[in-house]
């Protein structure tokens, strides 16, 4: 079963894709946000990744949830699931196909020290980005039951990386 999306060599161009995504992501969250970042493969120069760009919106309350959610329809997103409280998902499909991947999340949540801390060590450690790289291309080769099973098969690697220190 395929992925979201196929994994591809790095593209020069996601940079500019998230940049362009977050002058249109920034006003949704009004005074709410506290920052918002480029997170997951894309944000990591020289990484084959699905080509999905992946936004972190990090806020101070959920409680424009609502608006949020009506306000990122217009802008093309759907709800996803909750990932974990505080932790909240939405995602965005042009022509039937993952473009964006938005998870908004409470300040002081885990998962954002979480996936900025993965993002800088693959950043500058050349010998893991590889690593990670060859791993994901592997598991997308072997997937025969979706993006779950990826995930799942990625996490051991995630996981080691985060209990090391820098």
């Amino acid at each position: 079963m395929p992925l979201t999306s196929p994994i591809k060599p790095y593209d020069p161009t996601w940079p500019q894709q998230y940049a362009a995504e977050e002058a249109r992501l920034k006003p949704v969250f009004g005074l709410a946000l506290i920052g918002i970042h480029h997170v997951g493969s894309t944000a990591i120069p020289d990484l084959a990744a699905k080509a999905e760009i992946d936004v972190l919106a990090v806020v101070n309350s959920d409680g424009g949830l609502e608006g949020w959610s009506r306000s990122l329809v217009a802008l093309g997103y759907r709800r996803g699931s909750d990932l974990s409280p505080g932790h909240h998902f939405f995602k965005r499909d042009v022509g039937g196909a993952r473009t964006h991947k938005l998870h908004v999340c409470l300040d002081g949540h885990g998962q954002i020290a979480r996936m900025l801390r993965f993002r800088d060590h693959l950043r500058r450690h050349a010998e893991d980005r590889l690593k990670y790289q060859e791993l994901k291309l592997r598991l997308e080769s072997e997937n025969s039951s979706g993006i779950q099973q990826y995930l799942i098969a990625k996490d051991p690697f995630i996981q080691d990386i985060l209990a090391n220190p820098d």
